[in-house]
C-alpha cells in the first residue's frame, strides 16, 4: 500500500458513540483511540496510523453494519436515490512522543434509484453485512452508486491520499498513488490527490 512497509496491529477498542456525539468528531476520536491503543506495542521510532470510516445518512445519522436482513433493507431504502457522506478520520502518531497529526476525508455519494428486486437480490448475496451503510460501491452486479464527489478510495476503504499528506509532515513520502484505473478516472476527483504533486500514478 502506497509503497510503505507496515504491520497491522488490531486495536480492540470500544467503538460506541458518546451521547450527542457528531459523526466527524466520532471518527477522529476512533482513529486516535486506535492509534493510541497500539502505540505501546510498536518500536519507539515507529509511526502509528489509526483510521476509522463511517457512513452518514442524509439526516446526519451514522449507519453501522446491518446485523440482519431487516436492517439492510432499512439502510438501503434510506440511501436510495439520495446523497449521503462517507467520512474517514486518519491520524498519525509518532511512538515515544506525544505528537499526533490528524485529517478528515469526506466523500459525497450519490446513490442510484435501484429497484426493490435489485436491492433484495443484493442482500441475498450476504455482502451488505460487513459493510457500513449496507453496500459496497465496487459491487459490479448491484452497482448502487450513480456518482461521487470526492475520493473514491475513501468509500472503498482507506483514503491513501489523505494518509500520504499526513505522512509527508513526518518526512515520509510515497513513490506511488495506489491504485489507479485510468479508464474511469476514479481518483481524478480527489482534492488531496491534486495537492500531492510529488506522487506518481502507478497505472
Amino acid at each position: 500500500m502506497g509503497g510503505w512497509q507496515f504491520e497491522v496491529l488490531p486495536a480492540g477498542i470500544d467503538e460506541d458513540l458518546h451521547p450527542d456525539e457528531k459523526p466527524q468528531p466520532y471518527v477522529l476520536r476512533m482513529a486516535k483511540s486506535k492509534a493510541c491503543a497500539v502505540a505501546g506495542l510498536a518500536p519507539r521510532d515507529s509511526l502509528i496510523v489509526g483510521a476509522d470510516t463511517t457512513v452518514v445518512d442524509p439526516q446526519g445519522e451514522i449507519l453501522a453494519k446491518p446485523q440482519d436482513e431487516k436492517e439492510a433493507v432499512e439502510m438501503l431504502r434510506r440511501l436510495r436515490g439520495r446523497v449521503h457522506q462517507v467520512l474517514t478520520g486518519v491520524v498519525v502518531l509518532q511512538a515515544g512522543r506525544n505528537t499526533i497529526d490528524q485529517d478528515m476525508c469526506v466523500t459525497e455519494v450519490y446513490m442510484r434509484s435501484y429497484s426493490e428486486t435489485e436491492m433484495h437480490d443484493y442482500i441475498a448475496t450476504g455482502d451488505p453485512y460487513d459493510k457500513a451503510g449496507g453496500y459496497a460501491i465496487q459491487h459490479e452486479e448491484f452497482n448502487p452508486v450513480e456518482r461521487i464527489k470526492g475520493c473514491y478510495a475513501n468509500v472503498v476503504g482507506l483514503p491513501v491520499c489523505t494518509l500520504a499528506r499526513l505522512l509527508e509532515k513526518q518526512g515520509v513520502k510515497s513513490p506511488y498513488l495506489l491504485p489507479a484505473d485510468s479508464s474511469i478516472n476514479q481518483y481524478d476527483q480527489c482534492p488531496v490527490c491534486r495537492q500531492l504533486t510529488h506522487l506518481k500514478r502507478n497505472i
